[in-house]
């Protein structure tokens, strides 16, 4: 499976961003997509995750300000940032899970300054 992350990039404080996320190859039945992020010396941590059949989970962090939804083809997420704060810089990376097996996208920026 091959994800390929795109959005992303350089927001004020209280702005909005989103990022989406393709998956390609080879997909069977359920599966979950999310993502994560990580900062310099700290270990990736999840930010949203979504089912195929759409129950999605969020860090507390993200609760309220983030929505994490999938496309029509269900190989596609986004993840729709509001409210952003300085502490959601970081390097955000798509995930996807699915027969015990996880993939990721390579990471893209998002950072957060005045």
């Amino acid at each position: 499976v091959q994800l390929q992350a795109s959005g992303g990039g350089l927001v004020q404080p209280g702005g909005s961003l989103s990022l989406s996320c393709v998956a390609s190859g080879s997909i069977f039945g359920a599966n979950v997509m999310g993502w994560y992020r990580q900062t310099p010396g700290n270990q990736r941590e999840m930010v949203a995750t979504i089912v195929s059949n759409g129950a999605a989970n969020y860090a507390p962090s993200a609760m309220g300000r983030f929505a994490i939804s999938r496309g029509r083809g269900k190989n596609t997420v986004y993840l729709q940032m509001n409210s952003l704060t300085l502490e959601d810089t970081a390097v955000y990376y798509c995930n996807f899970q699915q027969r015990g097996n996880s993939y990721w996208g390579q990471g893209t920026q998002v950072t957060v300054s005045s």
